[in-house]
C-alpha cells in the first residue's frame, strides 16, 4: 500500500522580513564619535536661526546704525580728506570696517540670550540631552555668524547704492562670509564666557556696552594702524577685529592684505572661544 503524500508546508503569515521592516524592529545605530558634533552642531544652529522665522525686527532695526554711519560718517569724511586711505574714497575704506562693526554689534550680546535660555529652564533640558556641550556652543557660535552675515549683506547693498567700489567676485565673496561667520563666532563665544563668568543679565549687558566700543575705535576700522599711537597700535594688533577688517577689506576693495595671517587668527580666536564657553557652561546652568 502506497503512503499518503505528504501536506504541502504551510505558508507562514508574517511577511518576509526585508530591509524596511527590519529597521522597525532593529532601530539604526546612533551616531557616535566624529559623525556626532557636527549633526548637532547643524542641529543646534537651525534651532538658533528659526527663532528669526517668528520676529525679524532685529534684522531691521540694527541695519539703521550702519546705514547712518555710512551715509553721514563715511561722506562727510570723505569730503575733508583728513584721513590717509591709500588713494581710495573715505567711504570705500569705511565700509568694510562698518560691516565687522554690524557683525561685532549683533554677536558681541549673544550671551543675554543663554542667560535667558537659562531662566528659563530650557539650558538645563539641553544639558541633560547627550549633545556635547561643544556642539551646544558651536551652534549657537555659527548660528549668530549667520545672523551677522545677513547684515552683512544689508550693509554692502547699502555701500553698493552709495557708490562704493565692491568687488562681485564669487570666491572673494565667499572669503568675506567666512571671515564675518569667524569673528562672530569668536566675539559670540565671548559673550557667553562673560555670561558664564558674571551670571547675570545686567552685568552683561554693562561690560558688552563697555567693551564693543573700545574694540571698534581700537581696531582699524576707522582708520590705518600706522596713524595711531604706540599703545593703541599694540592694542589693534592684539585686536580680533583689526584682523577681520584686513581681510574684508584685501577681499572687497582689494587693497593689500595678510589674508592667511588674518584668517588663521580668526579661526584660532574662534576655537579658543568655544573652548572657554564650553567649558563654562555648566557653570552658568547651576
Amino acid at each position: 500500500m502506497s503512503e499518503a503524500p505528504a501536506a504541502p508546508p504551510t505558508a507562514s503569515a508574517d511577511p518576509v522580513p526585508t530591509a524596511d521592516s527590519d529597521l522597525l524592529l532593529r532601530p539604526p545605530r546612533p551616531r557616535a564619535g566624529w559623525r556626532l558634533l557636527p549633526a548637532r552642531v547643524v542641529a543646534m544652529c537651525t534651532v538658533e536661526l528659526q527663532k528669526l522665522r517668528h520676529d525679524r525686527t532685529e534684522l531691521y532695526t540694527r541695519a539703521i546704525q550702519p546705514a547712518l554711519w555710512l551715509l553721514i560718517f563715511g561722506q562727510t569724511f570723505t569730503r575733508i580728506r583728513a584721513i590717509p586711505t591709500g588713494g581710495i574714497p573715505y567711504i570705500d575704506y569705511l565700509a568694510p570696517g562698518i560691516i565687522a562693526q554690524s557683525a561685532m554689534f549683533i554677536a558681541i550680546f549673544y550671551g543675554i540670550q543663554i542667560i535667558w535660555e537659562r531662566d528659563a529652564g530650557i539650558l538645563n533640558k539641553l544639558l541633560v540631552t547627550p549633545t556635547p556641550r561643544a556642539a551646544l556652543i558651536t551652534g549657537k557660535a555659527f548660528a549668530a555668524g549667520v545672523k551677522s552675515l545677513i547684515q552683512a549683506v544689508v550693509v554692502i547693498v547699502i555701500a553698493a547704492l552709495l557708490g562704493v567700489a565692491l568687488t562681485w567676485n564669487p570666491l572673494r565673496l565667499l572669503g568675506v562670509a567666512a571671515a564675518v561667520v569667524l569673528a562672530s563666532a569668536f566675539f559670540s563665544c565671548l559673550s557667553i564666557t562673560i555670561a558664564g563668568i558674571v551670571l547675570n543679565r545686567d552685568r552683561l549687558m554693562g561690560i558688552g556696552q563697555a567693551i564693543t566700543m573700545p574694540l571698534f575705535f581700537g581696531s582699524n576700522a576707522l582708520y590705518p594702524v600706522s596713524i595711531m599711537p604706540g599703545w593703541l597700535q599694540a592694542v589693534s594688533r592684539a585686536n580680533p577685529l583689526s584682523y577681520q577688517v584686513d581681510a574684508l577689506r584685501g577681499l572687497l576693495l582689494g587693497t593689500p592684505a595678510h589674508l592667511a595671517a588674518d584668517f588663521g587668527v580668526l579661526a584660532v580666536a574662534a576655537a579658543l572661544g568655544i573652548t572657554v564657553a564650553s567649558s563654562l557652561l555648566g557653570r552658568l546652568a547651576r
